[in-house]
Parts: C-alpha cells; sequence; structure tokens
C-alpha cells in the first residue's frame, strides 16, 4: 500500500470537547463484542479510554493501546492499564481472548501489517471486533477539502491520513491473515457535529492543512466549511457529517 507520513497529533481536551461522540456512539460495536467477565482484553486505539471503562465495567481484564502519548496518559488518569505504543508494533503473543477497536484502524493505511499484529496478540480461536470508517466514510468532506487544496495547488490524496476501505477489501485482508469472518458491513450513519465543521475539521483533519501557514490554513478551512454548508448544514446551523461504518467480527481460525 501506498506510504503516506500522517502527522496527526492528538490533544485530549481538545478530543473530549469536539469529539466524545465517537465513544458515546460505541454501543453497537461494544454489543457484537459482548464482552464476558474475565475475558482479557486488548482496546486497540484506546484513545482516552472512554469506551475501555466499558469493557472493564463489563467485568474484563484490559488492556488498551494507542500511538498517542498524550491520549495513552488520559487513559491511565482513569485508572486504565494504557500502553504508548503503534497497532504496528504491538508486542503481544498470543495473550488476549479478544482485541477491540473503535475508530481507530483507519487511521492505520498499512493495514496487512495491523491485522498480523493482531492475530499474533490473540489467542488460538481469539476474536478480533471492530468498527472504523468504510469506504464513502466523509466522501463529500474529502471532496470539499480536496477542491480547496487543488486551488493551492495541493493534490489531497498525497495528505489524506484515512483509510476507508470496501467490506471485500477488509475481508480479504483479514481472511489472509488467517481471520474467519463471522459478521462484516457498511453502515451510513450520518453523525452530528457538536462543534461544527470547524471542530471536525481541527481534531481529525489536521493532516491535510500541515503544509499551509497559519493564516492561510484558516482561510482554507472556512473555504472547506463554505463548500460544505450546503450538504451537510441544516437551517439551524446543526451540522453533520456524512459518516460510513465498517463494522466486524472475525475469529482466528483453527
Amino acid at each position: 500500500m501506498e506510504e503516506r507520513v500522517v502527522r496527526q497529533s492528538w490533544d485530549p481536551e481538545r478530543y473530549a470537547r469536539n469529539a466524545r461522540y465517537v465513544a458515546d456512539l460505541g454501543a453497537p460495536v461494544l454489543e457484537l463484542l459482548a464482552p464476558k467477565p474475565g475475558e482479557r482484553i486488548l482496546d486497540l486505539g484506546c484513545g482516552d479510554g472512554a469506551l475501555t471503562e466499558k469493557l472493564i465495567q463489563a467485568g474484563a481484564s484490559v488492556v488498551g493501546a494507542d500511538a498517542s502519548e498524550e491520549m495513552v496518559r488520559a487513559a491511565r488518569a482513569r485508572g486504565i492499564d494504557a500502553r504508548a505504543v503503534s497497532a504496528y508494533e504491538l508486542p503481544f503473543e498470543r495473550e488476549f481472548d479478544a482485541v477491540f477497536s473503535n475508530a481507530a484502524l483507519h487511521w492505520m493505511p498499512d493495514a496487512d501489517r495491523a491485522i498480523s499484529r493482531v492475530a499474533r496478540a490473540l489467542k488460538p480461536g481469539g476474536r478480533f471486533v471492530a468498527e472504523m470508517g468504510g469506504h464513502g466514510c466523509c466522501a463529500a468532506i474529502i471532496v470539499a477539502i480536496s477542491a480547496v487544496l487543488a486551488r493551492r495547488g495541493i493534490d489531497a490524496r498525497t495528505l489524506n491520513p484515512w483509510y476507508f476501505p470496501t467490506v471485500d477489501d477488509y475481508r480479504g485482508r483479514l481472511e489472509r491473515a488467517g481471520f474467519e469472518v463471522d459478521y462484516i458491513a457498511l453502515i451510513p450513519r450520518p453523525t452530528p457535529l457538536p462543534a461544527g465543521i470547524e471542530g471536525f475539521l481541527e481534531t481529525f483533519a489536521g493532516n491535510f492543512f500541515r503544509d499551509l501557514d497559519a493564516e492561510d490554513r484558516a482561510r482554507a478551512k472556512a473555504e472547506v466549511a463554505e463548500l460544505l454548508k450546503p450538504a451537510l448544514c441544516d437551517g439551524a446551523g446543526r451540522w453533520t457529517a456524512d459518516y460510513i461504518r465498517l463494522r466486524f467480527a472475525a475469529h482466528l481460525a483453527g
């Protein structure tokens, strides 16, 4: 897969202010996981641990993993056993009954490498249950960003930090890594943005604008908002992102 350099920074306070809905909307994938008391579970891309706490409340023994040291500190402040480690470098071997992930795998464009590390971390027969952005997620947002950057001679494809796969794409990757797929589906989920499109761009889309100076960055984001207003903002000024989720449950074969 094409190598892309992602310089995404995570500020726990900004994330909690602009994106708490990410954890709040995690109930369906938690239900798909159905954690059992006593199970050992790895929460991959645990962020600040808001959803990890629900796994612990279900009685599971949980380890959180996240590439952001800032987010790991926030998770540890909740009393969570969180490790600052990339999915590509997970050190675990046959340790977990399940690996769980919510809204993190689409930040990992080298999907095969991440999946192979997950498989290595699981016990035989272990489960991999996750939700991530799927094909078509944020399509309008990406088109608007691409148009605004094109005006500046920048190809947004080289800066896109997200990997939004189709069902067939991700199913194939899971199966090649030794998983049997029990369930996988694309699920449209228009998602209200409490901090508006400005909060979304600030929190999640920084990589697109990284090469612009501060003044032009603010101007470019305002242009993106203006392009998106007819599609994603209602008459009362409420913004809704065009999210499509890929949700799946798989287990290690054999």
